[in-house]
């Protein structure tokens, strides 16, 4: 810090050089007072911590302090102590010189050279007066050891990582420091050498550090690089002899969690398939298990992980016995979320694998029993989105009725998942169109008989979903499915049921947790109602268009909002079906279906119950109009009034006098209170005059005329 209280930085690239003689004198300062201190552990960590000051004295002052430290750490008795004043010393050095290895290096053979002491007659005397066992004692050093051997190891080469490696070999293959050295070591280095570092922990004394903990650290190394393959089996036989062994259910599956992925990363399910039965063995009594959930689903995870043909994976005999060792449900879900997570993954292709379906099932109806009254939207949209993603995977191929038996069976295990019934209903509509491709021009009775089944299904679902919505656009959907199959009276069937529900409709609906109005998604489903019902033929013992008029007095009994005009909108899209009913031929049409078109031929009567909606309609828009005329709704009543001018101009002959009037009219009425949107009007009037040069329509000519542009003033 300067005198002035601001911070002086060193950087990379500082020099004795560029510091001036006041920085330098008190520097030196500083490290004359910490000569002075007697103690010895004080003066070490107080001049290591300030080591980097040496760049303020001379170029090559940490390069001459570090082994003077090292070797000052040679004063301290207490071997724990000591290891940790050189695991602070090595990561000091790592930051301010980390070029010089050497010292690195020596602080390891250093210590190494008095490690021998924790077994001495000092140590262990210095634990029975403190009262602290070696099982206790020895755990204290592996911190700072993994610390010193990771700064050694770091970009080391492969030849002073194994000088290292036999120097421990001399001091009687250690446990505690083999460990050390294989938590430390690079894993690729550790994997080759694998059958070396058996043998080192088969001579190990296990008194204070157990075997199995040393094997657990090999197991981890072997996670990350693979061992010789003509040593793999021989590792893992020797690894699971003292494994098994194990009494503590705890130290186990410890263990166990970590060979589980060697196992299955190395060999076949019949490997992994003994160790699963050996976890079994060894967790379930006492029921040992639930005290051991992390580590059990870690094993399922890494099972999982390494077996992607999910028709090996279930026919691994204890894979399923295994997952009956998770009772408790929160833990049991999350396995069986993680085992659908992975097929949806994974599994490339549909399948009709009995095994994969029996045992999925299984699953799935886990993760559906578990949602109640107090589970979180957010998980019943993750438990569904798992769960459908495996009824799409499902394929029978042409077997169309044992995949309809499939989704009855599922609809009957995941009834509480709303989206899982939506999937259910689109996957039996679908198919419901596959087998109409399949069989096309081969319509026998057996094929008529299943589609009916396919749509008998959809019928009875619907009414069990929630959402209003969703319940509207299935009906309308399913419908449309069974018009194309040529089920009439069934299509008429979920018209009907999605007229009824109209009424039903809320004024606001919740959309991602907000309440919003309806009128807006009730004007876009009764428009796709209106696209479908030009192509619905009427039925012969319920008259002209009588699906028409049921929707009509529905919209007419709803109450809607007071300053809405979505109404007066249904309307006129109902006059735009309206007007492409009374048409000679339909613009569109389903084969085999006969439209109105075909069954009443242009019939005058037909015709003129069409005209009698149509006046009617018109005249519901006329008398909203008329409730527009005051100064608050005047915009409104121009906007919709030049909308009303625009169907009528697409949509009906101008040719008839009383509609031409009415066309001109609804003009002035746009314009009446300035309101209306002037370049709106000049881009229609242009139109009109472009339509009136075609053939069949010089009427327009006329028309044109009589349609002044107001200006503003």
């Amino acid at each position: 810090m300067r005198a002035d209280g601001s911070c002086f930085y060193i950087t990379d690239h500082f020099s004795p050089e560029n510091a001036n003689d006041t920085a330098k004198e008190t520097c030196l300062n500083w490290f004359f007072k910490i000569a002075s201190i007697r103690e010895l552990i004080p003066r070490f960590y107080v001049e290591a911590s300030i080591l980097k000051c040496n760049k303020f004295l001379s170029k090559t002052g940490i390069s001459e302090c570090l082994p003077r430290l090292t070797c000052m750490i040679r004063g301290i008795g207490d071997p724990l102590v000591s290891v940790y004043a050189r695991a602070y010393l090595c990561r000091v050095g790592m930051e301010v010189a980390p070029h010089l290895k050497e010292t690195l290096n020596k602080n390891f053979f250093d210590f190494l050279l008095t490690f021998k002491q924790i077994h001495g007659d000092t140590v262990q005397n210095q634990l029975v007066v403190q009262g602290v066992e070696l099982p206790s004692y020895l755990p204290l050093y592996p911190p700072a050891m993994d610390w010193i051997f990771q700064c050694i190891s770091y970009h080391a080469p492969e030849a002073l990582l194994t000088e290292m490696m036999e120097r421990c070999k001399k001091l009687g293959n250690n446990a505690l420091l083999l460990n050390s050295v294989m938590s430390a070591f690079r894993a690729e280095f550790i994997a080759t050498r694998s059958m070396d570092f058996i043998g080192m922990i088969k001579e190990c004394d296990e008194s204070g550090f157990p075997k199995h903990l040393l094997f657990r650290s090999l197991g981890l190394n072997l996670a990350l690089a693979d061992p010789p393959e003509s040593d793999r089996l021989q590792i893992l036989n020797e690894a699971w002899k003292v494994i098994t062994k194990l009494k503590n259910p705890q130290d186990y599956i410890n263990c166990a969690e970590v060979w589980v992925e060697y196992t299955c990363k190395h060999f076949t399910k019949r490997e992994v398939n003994t160790v699963l039965a050996d976890v079994i063995k060894h967790m379930t009594p006492d029921r040992a298990f639930e005290d051991s959930y992390p580590q059990l689903q870690l094993i399922i995870k890494k099972v999982i992980a390494h077996f992607h043909d999910f028709s090996v994976l279930f026919s691994v005999e204890k894979f399923l016995p295994f997952l009956d060792m998770f009772q408790k449900e929160s833990v049991r879900v999350e396995v069986c979320k993680c085992i659908m997570d992975a097929f949806i993954k994974h599994q490339q292709e549909p399948t009709k694998d009995p095994v994969i379906l029996n045992a999925l099932l299984h699953v799935c109806k886990t993760m559906h029993d578990s949602v109640n009254a107090l589970t979180l939207e957010d998980e019943k949209r993750m438990l569904s989105y798992l769960i459908n993603g495996f009824i799409k995977m499902v394929s029978f191929g042409r077997d169309f009725e044992q995949q309809l038996s499939f989704y009855v069976e599922s609809r009957s295990m995941f009834c509480n998942l709303e989206p899982v019934l939506v999937q259910l209903i689109h996957s039996v509509n679908r198919l419901a169109m596959e087998t109409r491709k399949l069989m096309k021009g081969n319509h026998s009775r057996k094929t008529a008989a299943f589609v009916r089944a396919c749509v008998a299904y959809c019928f009875i679902t619907i009414p069990s979903l929630a959402g209003i919505f969703t319940r509207l656009n299935l009906y309308l959907h399913s419908g449309q499915v069974a018009l194309a199959n040529q089920c009439l009276s069934q299509a008429d069937a979920f018209f009907k049921a999605a007229i009824s529900l109209i009424p039903e409709v809320p004024k606001m609906i919740n959309i991602d947790g907000k309440m919003r109005p309806s009128e807006s998604f009730l004007l876009e489903f009764l428009c796709n109602f209106f696209s479908t019902l030009l192509i619905v033929p009427d039925h012969p013992e319920h008259g002209v268009l009588f699906l028409v008029r049921e929707l009509l007095n529905v919209i007419q009994d709803y109450t809607w909002e007071d300053n809405s005009d979505e109404k007066i909108r249904i309307y006129t899209c109902v006059l735009h079906l309206l007007s492409a009913m009374s048409q000679e031929t339909y613009l569109y049409h389903i084969d085999k279906v006969d439209s109105n078109d075909s069954l009443y031929g242009g019939d005058s009567k037909f015709l003129a119950e069409n005209n009698k909606l149509c006046e009617t309609v018109m005249a519901q828009i006329l008398e909203h109009l008329k409730t527009l005329a005051k100064d608050e709704a005047l915009k409104r009543q121009s906007s919709l009034g030049l909308s009303f001018f625009n169907s009528i101009l697409a949509h009906g002959d101008l040719r008839n006098n009383k509609l031409n009037q009415l066309s001109v009219n609804l003009w002035h009425l746009a314009q009446r209170h300035g309101c209306a949107d002037t370049r709106t009007m000049v881009k229609t009037l242009e139109y009109i005059k472009k339509q009136s040069k075609q053939p069949d329509m010089t009427h327009l000519t006329e028309l044109a005329l009589r349609l002044p542009l107001q200006t503003r003033t």
